[in-house]
């Protein structure tokens, strides 16, 4: 192995603040270099964060199961019965999935609600799936072992900045690596992408989740890279020689910098304009498909996303890791008339990406899935829900072993072994499993998600067979 100073300088300083412990990975094993890194394959995280209701997204489909959970959600239902056009709630109007693993659930049906059409569309073509109880956990835990503390519980249970970090880190606020950025870690240190720049890109600010010892997470927004007004455009500082002169100044091009910090800081500034410079070029050709966009914050993100794939040979990329996020799920009032206009604006927007990605060749090839601070309630307080943990999430992908629920799901009754209180789910698949199954895919071997994910030894399933084609 032979990394840039950039890399070692970045390694070192984590590694010093972190003490060599923690999350740290064992960079020296590194050096074997056996993850597969042919081809091309990309993650997308589409984070929903203030807690997406669960109990809201996949619903009991099957006439008693269905009855028991309107009859716990009673007063919410009124209130999505008092919506113009009536309650989308209501049994007739669900979209009941045909899952391929229809018998593993013992006679009892799910459906999704018709705000997520586009997505239901989708698993019955085999290019979306559902897992089911997903969430923060160390060990496996019971509802007994939660009540009396009887077994290592994650940090700051129900907390939203705490749980958004568990979720993306496996520690409370203030983690320094996220798993995202773990796994692509070993993708860098594999000499996946010949040039590391863009293997981690957010469209959501700063996050965790991307955070590694050698990945650096490259920001964009919604409407693609940024631009440096005072260097590339003229008409900003009103003068033609003024850009040129202001690029060169922060570069320190004419200066001998004997500080190594100061090096550092100009070589960090440099690569920085070269990168989006790089990358504003690519957007400035059409795009290379015609599926159109929602103009939702969440579709616009998503189009980012596949104008970057789209460049992926340009930008010297085999592996990629991406993160998006929106908000406006923490529905503790008023959730009838909020979530459905955000189950759509998922749907519509992870729909176009998935067809687009089509359009380019490579829907096989890329992963989208949800995650969430945590789950909520199944019981209500009038118009909404509480804070919870287990949640069941979206994974699109064609890719996929599709059109399955992964997972236990468990009864919409109250009280029942993975019950924490007021019908918070105990998780049944760890966040760990989760990422490990989508590390699998990405080209990690067993060994390479052990360093990436130091708490998955402490499950027996490493792998929950979202994919077609993977050894589980």
């Amino acid at each position: 192995m032979n990394p840039s100073r950039r890399h070692f300088l970045k390694t070192a300083a984590a590694l010093s603040m972190t003490g060599g412990a923690g999350f740290a990975l064992d960079l020296a094993r590194f050096n074997a270099f056996a993850a597969q890194t042919g081809g091309y394959r990309a993650l997308v995280c589409v984070f929903l964060f203030g807690g997406m209701d669960c109990h809201d997204t996949v619903i009991p489909y099957d006439t008693a199961n269905y009855n028991q959970y309107a009859d716990i959600r009673s007063s919410l239902f009124d209130r999505y019965d008092d919506l113009d056009g009536g309650s989308t709630r209501a049994r007739d109007r669900l979209l009941p999935m045909a899952l391929a693993n229809a018998a593993d659930f013992g006679g009892r049906e799910f459906a999704l609600p018709p705000e997520l059409g586009p997505l239901h569309e989708l698993m019955d073509d085999g290019a979306c799936s559902v897992v089911s109880n997903v969430g923060p956990l160390v060990v496996p835990v019971t509802r007994e072992q939660f009540r009396n503390r009887s077994a290592p519980l994650p940090p700051r249970l129900f907390s939203h900045n705490d749980q958004q970090s568990v979720w993306m880190a496996s520690q409370p606020e203030g983690a320094r690596f996220g798993w995202g950025g773990r796994l692509a870690d070993v993708m860098l240190a594999a000499n996946a992408n010949s040039d590391s720049t863009f293997t981690v890109v957010s469209t959501s600010g700063n996050q965790v989740f991307l955070s590694g010892q050698l990945a650096g997470q490259f920001e964009v927004g919604s409407n693609g890279p940024a631009v440096i007004r005072g260097i590339d455009n003229n008409s900003y500082l009103s003068s033609d020689a003024l850009p040129a002169l202001y690029e060169a100044h922060l570069r320190a091009e004419n200066e001998s910098l004997a500080n190594i910090l100061q090096r550092d800081y100009v070589n960090a500034v440099g690569r920085s304009i070269d990168a989006n410079r790089t990358l504003s070029e690519s957007f400035d050709a059409p795009a290379p498909f015609a599926t159109v966009f929602p103009e939702s914050r969440l579709g616009q993100q998503l189009q980012v996303v596949a104008r970057v794939i789209a460049q992926r040979a340009v930008l010297g990329v085999s592996r990629q890791i991406f993160f998006v996020g929106i908000g406006g799920f923490d529905s503790h009032s008023g959730q009838a008339n909020a979530i459905p206009a955000r189950h759509a604006e998922i749907a519509s927007s992870m729909r176009a990406f998935y067809d687009a990605t089509t359009e380019m060749g490579v829907s096989n090839d890329v992963t989208a899935f949800t995650a969430s601070d945590f789950g909520r309630t199944l019981t209500v307080n009038r118009d909404g829900t509480d804070h919870g943990w287990g949640a069941h999430h979206l994974v699109v992908g064609g890719g996929l072993a599709g059109n399955r629920m992964h997972g236990g799901f468990p009864q919409p009754v109250l009280g029942h072994d993975q019950d924490a209180g007021n019908g918070r789910l105990v998780p049944t698949t760890a966040v760990d499993q989760y990422a490990a199954t989508f590390g699998r895919w990405f080209g990690l071997n067993d060994t390479e998600l052990d360093d990436a994910l130091p708490g998955l030894s402490n499950f027996t399933t490493r792998d929950i067979g979202l994919f077609t084609g993977v050894a589980v």
